[in-house]
């Protein structure tokens, strides 16, 4: 085995010759070597894993004397030592003391247990985590871990994992780990002994890899994590499948957790529920932002889209200069004009399946919100969709267009709303996809998704997610149009949303009663992403609705 080594870069060096340590681990009770052991400096994203034999090598050159180097692998303790006493000798060996086991007798009446499966099943070749040791090295010995809820006593019976693809010219070595929780964040693994697995593809069965960890006896009850680490590079790549808009954990080494809110891995356990053990909460389990079912895999329209010539089309794009952004804009056909705006951190290219359909009819004129896409904003300033509303009207006013159509997808549809507010005498007909009037009318578990996600990027502080907090933001602060607003609202509108909506059904209803000229429809079996799952519908009503 080829022997992994790591260089830290530190800004606070004091050592500045090379120092390669090289040693082996060894079991303190039983004499012999212990493989796969983790080596690093705390709180650094790098670090190295012995090999089978326990042998290590690790650079510690350049260094902080006084850093706390770190050796541990589950059922032993800890050894933890200052850099400057670890240098001391070379061809050294550390001894790790193994943990005394506290065996708990367990009577459960066998009635009592039920069969559970918990965590993300998605089988999706689309999202993928993606596990590949020549792209990014110092990135391959992290960590990915998902978060349980165990409202009673639980056991964990199986752990399967998701895999789309498999490449490799040798078994892949795992490890499987089990934390508790602490702030909200893994803490303390919970094995006794070391789970670790040699995969090869033949042990993977319809795209799923089943570990049987019954024998291991893991009680859980409360939060807990469970966690999987590649430890040995491989000529190959992994890909696991993930789930969009649910939270997963990364780790580099022994650098701090950091919660990702934009998808997690298809990891999911098979357990033993003691329905006769007292309740830790109400709650019967969760999963981090559990929104499986309420959004869907939208990422092969994403692909499709990304294929496509809009949002990129130099020979029908243009930008329009105002005092603190760049919009950026593109048009096609001839005739009445029709606006079409997209959703949240979209852009343009979200309506490839409108443009070419709905420009045979009208002067379609695409464009990217300010902060989105290809335009710019330079101000400091929150978002808000009546500015949106403005960048709209200073568009339309630079191409001479004096009344306009709008079909406006989510963001865009609440930018229409705002838009038939302030300027009704420039507005034909809206079609509304999707769009709230005010931020209660979400689902309420897309909120709680989004204030975990403000809650993250406000910590990290990042200056570069800067745009993405504001994006973040104005979903959770507007829009604020009230009843007595909609009631305003003179124009033809139409008012789309779907059976499986983030916007709750009820509120779209309501829109639709309080606008005199609204009608509503609401499509079967369709989520938020209507412009994309629904497109050949949308088109046929849009057209309908504007009598082409």
């Amino acid at each position: 085995m080829k022997k992994l080594n790591a260089l830290f870069f530190l800004l606070a060096a004091y050592s500045f010759n090379a120092q390669v340590i090289s040693g082996t681990v060894i079991s303190k009770n039983e004499n012999k070597p212990v493989p796969y052991v983790k080596i690093g400096i705390e709180k650094e994203n790098a670090g190295t894993v012995s090999d089978e034999k326990g042998n290590f090598s690790i650079d510690l050159s350049e260094l902080d004397a006084s850093r706390k180097l770190r050796i541990e692998v589950p059922g032993y303790e800890s050894y933890v030592e200052t850099v400057q006493n670890f240098r001391k000798q070379d061809q050294q060996k550390i001894f790790l003391k193994e943990k005394t086991k506290e065996i708990k007798e367990v009577n459960i009446k066998v009635k009592k247990l039920v069969d559970k499966n918990w965590g993300v099943n998605t089988k999706t070749k689309h999202v993928l985590y993606s596990v590949n040791p020549k792209f990014k090295k110092e990135d391959f010995l992290g960590e990915t871990a998902l978060e349980f809820n165990a409202s009673k006593r639980s056991k964990i019976k199986n752990i399967n994992l998701n895999i789309a693809s498999y490449t490799s010219d040798k078994p892949v070595l795992m490890r499987y780990s089990v934390y508790r929780e602490k702030g909200g964040f893994p803490g303390e693994n919970i094995l006794d002994e070391e789970i670790t697995v040699e995969l090869t593809e033949d042990m993977i069965k319809d795209g799923t890899y089943t570990l049987d960890v019954n024998d291991h006896n893991i009680w859980v009850q409360g939060k807990f994590f469970v966690g999987i680490q590649f430890l040995k590079e491989f000529d190959g790549k992994i890909n696991i499948s993930a789930a969009l808009f649910r939270t997963g954990f990364l780790r580099k080494f022994y650098g701090d957790w950091q919660k990702m809110t934009l998808a997690a891995p298809a990891i999911n356990i098979d357990v033993k529920v003691d329905k006769s053990a007292k309740n830790n909460n109400d709650e019967t389990t969760a999963s981090g932002d559990d929104l499986e079912g309420l959004i869907s895999d939208i990422s092969q329209y994403k692909i499709a889209s990304e294929n496509s010539v809009y949002g990129k089309n130099e020979s029908s794009g243009n930008y329009l200069e105002l005092k603190d952004a760049k919009l950026y804009y593109e048009i096609y056909g001839e005739g009445e004009s029709l606006f079409l705006l997209h959703g949240n951190s979209g852009s343009i290219k979200d309506f490839y399946q409108q443009i070419p359909v709905l420009s045979k009819h009208f002067k379609v004129i695409v464009v990217d919100t300010r902060g989105q896409g290809k335009s710019a904003d330079t101000s400091e300033r929150d978002f808000t969709y009546t500015q949106f509303a403005d960048d709209v009207k200073a568009l339309a006013d630079k191409l001479g267009l004096k009344k306009i159509n709008i079909a406006g997808w989510s963001d865009g549809g609440i930018t229409g709303l705002e838009f038939a507010l302030k300027y009704p005498e420039n507005l034909n007909k809206l079609i509304a996809i999707g769009a709230n009037a005010f931020p209660q009318g979400v689902d309420e578990r897309l909120v709680s998704h989004m204030k975990n996600q403000l809650h993250v990027l406000n910590i990290e502080n990042k200056p570069e997610k800067f745009n993405e907090r504001r994006l973040v933001t104005i979903m959770l602060k507007e829009p604020h149009i009230s009843k007595k607003d909609l009631s305003k609202i003179q124009n033809p509108v139409l008012v789309i949303a779907g059976d499986k909506d983030v916007i709750k059904q009820d509120h779209s209803e309501m829109m639709a009663k309080e606008m005199p000229h609204a009608e509503l429809k609401i499509y079967k079996n369709a989520t938020h992403m209507i412009p994309f799952e629904h497109a050949d519908e949308l088109n046929a009503d849009i057209l309908r609705f504007l009598g082409k």
